[in-house]
């Protein structure tokens, strides 16, 4: 996770910690819990399955017989504390993908067989996931309760409440986000050449690597990995010219960044091949 550098001396919009808290939740792949309880040391564990939603009350599925739940089931009501990390990794292949990690700290409870039962129909109502089809056969639920959320990404570090997380608007692009970035890197090489301009002067040079790390509502991030790995890689964002409303506005914003609108309305014909309507939600 590279720190980002600024095109410009003025440090670019970012949405603040509780909004990007929220996002990272509910598009992070990969979960861990970790708890100081057991008497080997730390113990480390990945669920089969895991759903946090905005309020950081995450819902772990595990195997009925797996030393976590044996361990929350011991503590019974002084319920079990540890902490749950959440990786977001980046959506194209790039040298150092996590792009943040939160951490909600909290106790852990079993959830009891009925209860979980309803929680697995309301989580496959939003996520459909067969592996939610094993909870009361072999697999439980375990329910985290929330105290406090830590936040770890390219802007910096914040500590937050829950509170604060769950009131946090959603980003309008979150959702459809890493798909987007995946499809300009896959199919749009000539739109990444074309943002090279809008990089500092030290990373234009030959042999640098450009892939879209993140977006977000104000903005795109840029990776540029050099060909040396040893001298790091630099984060950069792009600010778009007014904060987006809905994934539509993704190619148009783009676009803008590149210039290529501004040719348009003079008759000038882009250099690059711009944005197909249809493929990048313009």
């Amino acid at each position: 996770m590279a720190r980002s550098r600024p095109p410009e001396t003025s440090l670019p919009p970012v949405p603040p910690p509780a909004e990007r808290a929220r996002t990272l939740t509910g598009r992070a792949r990969h979960a861990a819990v970790i708890g100081s309880s057991d008497p080997d040391g730390e113990l480390r564990a990945a669920p089969t399955l895991h759903h946090v939603p905005a309020t950081g009350a995450a819902t772990l599925q595990f195997p009925e017989d797996h030393p976590l739940v044996l361990q929350v089931r011991e503590r019974g009501e002084s319920l079990l504390p540890v902490m749950l990390e959440l990786a977001d990794v980046a959506p194209v292949t790039v040298r150092r993908p996590v792009r943040g990690l939160l951490w909600i700290s909290g106790r852990l409870r079993v959830l009891p067989l009925r209860v979980a039962r309803r929680a697995a129909l309301r989580i496959a109502a939003e996520h459909p996931d067969e592996r939610l089809l094993d909870v009361g056969h072999g697999e439980t639920l375990l329910r985290l309760e929330p105290a406090m959320v830590v936040l770890s990404d390219a802007e910096g570090t914040e500590a937050l409440a829950p509170t604060a997380m769950a009131a946090a608007p959603p980003d309008p692009v979150a959702t459809t986000g890493d798909a987007w970035l995946a499809h300009l890197a896959a199919a749009h090489a000539g739109t990444l050449s074309a943002l090279v301009p809008r990089l500092p002067p030290h990373l234009r040079r030959a042999g640098h690597r450009i892939a879209p790390l993140g977006v977000d509502r104000l903005g795109l991030r840029l990776r540029v990995e050099g060909d040396d790995p040893a001298r790091g890689d630099h984060d950069v964002r792009l600010p778009f010219a007014a904060s987006l409303s809905c994934p539509g506005q993704l190619g148009a914003a783009v676009r803008a960044l590149i210039g290529w609108e501004r040719e348009d309305e003079r008759g000038m014909r882009p250099t690059t091949r711009p944005i197909p309507p249809h493929a990048m939600g313009a």
